[in-house]
């Protein structure tokens, strides 16, 4: 922690609450053969599939924060257990569209309803759902997602610089 808090620092707190809804995710998804991380690549594309859109694995990479290189790797896995289809573009080779399978839309469905129940009980210590503390929750952490991370500064030697304060030293987990 901090010289000046007495308390958790923020990062901390968000990264164990972080951490608290992954695993609340992962259990509840899990009787439909679903992680947190599988969960929130067939849920987006339900979404996108709902508004017309087939996003190539870039883009929903950009749309769910995750790397390129782990929805690639998810998607393969989800396209072996028969839950999402993988097409090259016609337009551009390099890409490659995803679309959920009947399979995977029915699937989609079945985990955003249950999610949406553990959501429900996750946040109801702020009124649930609907809440207007539940609403302004959801504003800070849009305003802090949509932050860009700064590049950090390379060091002599080619390595990049260490932050100015140590994270673990204050007893927060990045």
């Amino acid at each position: 922690m901090s010289k000046g808090s007495p308390g958790p620092t923020p990062g901390f707190l968000v990264w164990r609450l972080a951490n608290k809804w992954r695993v609340a995710v992962d259990r509840a998804t899990a009787p439909l053969g679903l992680t947190h991380a599988q969960y929130s690549l067939v849920a987006s594309l339900h979404g996108m599939r709902r508004t017309g859109e087939r996003p190539s694995q870039r883009q929903l990479a950009d749309h769910t924060g995750m790397e390129a290189l782990y929805v690639s790797k998810l998607a393969r896995s989800l396209e072996a257990a028969g839950l999402v289809e993988r097409a090259r573009d016609p337009r551009d080779p390099r890409a490659v569209r995803l679309a959920l399978t009947e399979q995977g839309a029915t699937v989609a469905r079945q985990a955003v309803d249950v999610v949406q129940d553990l959501l429900q009980q996750l946040l109801e210590p702020l009124g649930g759902l609907d809440a207007d503390r539940t609403r302004a929750f959801t504003e800070e952490l849009t305003t802090l997602l949509d932050v860009p991370l700064a590049p950090t500064a390379p060091r002599p030697g080619g390595t990049a610089a260490e932050p100015t304060t140590d994270p673990h030293a204050q007893g927060e987990t990045p």
